[in-house]
């Protein structure tokens, strides 16, 4: 974890509490050592935060106290509150749990003038997923992360099944369905391949490179210019 993203936790698992915590909670919720949580905390009352409480008794943040850079207006909350809800509602595991973390950090400090547009008028269902196409989109992912090549087995729009070796460039959700966008090795060019009409996939250790003919801008550059 980096140190900015542990300062944000901190700061998180401080605020509003009725009691102290102490360092030696801190470090165990943060996995590391109790030494780095004093000096986390040296920091941060050093930049103006208004921790309060001392080594040995524990820390506390006042129920006023608010971060000054995440200053948002009403509709970016509402966007990046209903973004953050899409994710956690149609992606695989991984990414629901980011997103869910997401949310509660958004959630924890807000300003409390703001606080209505927490719950927001947009229902992102998620009974309608597929949990075998969350998980082969997770799949999918890490492969598109790490540039590993992919073996599928594949059903088209004519019913018509193959096997495919593919390089996968990216992830698009259009049309309610997940694709992904990969340069095939049988047909060596760019294909696009529906989530759900992969019946079967397997991740090898093999890496692909990308270059200037070969990227997902480079694919969005040919099919927005026929």
């Amino acid at each position: 974890m980096h140190k900015a993203e542990r300062l944000f936790q901190l700061v998180t698992l401080l605020r509003g509490r009725r009691l102290a915590i102490t360092a030696k909670q801190l470090a165990d919720i943060l996995e590391v050592s109790e030494r780095t949580i004093y000096r986390d905390i040296q920091a941060l009352m050093v930049s103006g935060v208004p921790i309060e409480g001392e080594a040995g008794i524990g820390y506390l943040l006042p129920n006023h106290f608010e971060l000054p850079p995440l200053m948002f207006s009403v509709d970016e909350l509402m966007a990046l509150m209903l973004g953050s809800k899409m994710v956690k509602a149609w992606s695989d595991k991984t990414l629901a749990k980011s997103a869910t973390s997401a949310i509660e950090k958004i959630e924890a400090i807000i300003p409390e003038h703001l606080q209505q547009t927490n719950t927001l008028p947009f229902l992102v269902p998620d009974f309608h997923i597929n949990q075998n196409h969350s998980h082969l989109s997770a799949i999918v992912r890490e492969a598109v992360q790490n540039h590993l090549v992919l073996n599928i087995h594949y059903i088209d729009a004519k019913n018509d099944e193959s096997q495919r070796e593919i390089e996968p460039l990216g992830l698009v959700y259009w049309g309610g369905k997940w694709t992904v966008i990969a340069f095939c090795l049988l047909r060596q060019g760019y294909r696009e391949f529906r989530i759900d009409r992969i019946t079967n996939i397997e991740s090898t250790s093999i890496h692909f490179e990308i270059n200037d003919n070969k990227n997902i801008d480079h694919y969005i550059a040919l099919v927005s210019n026929p």
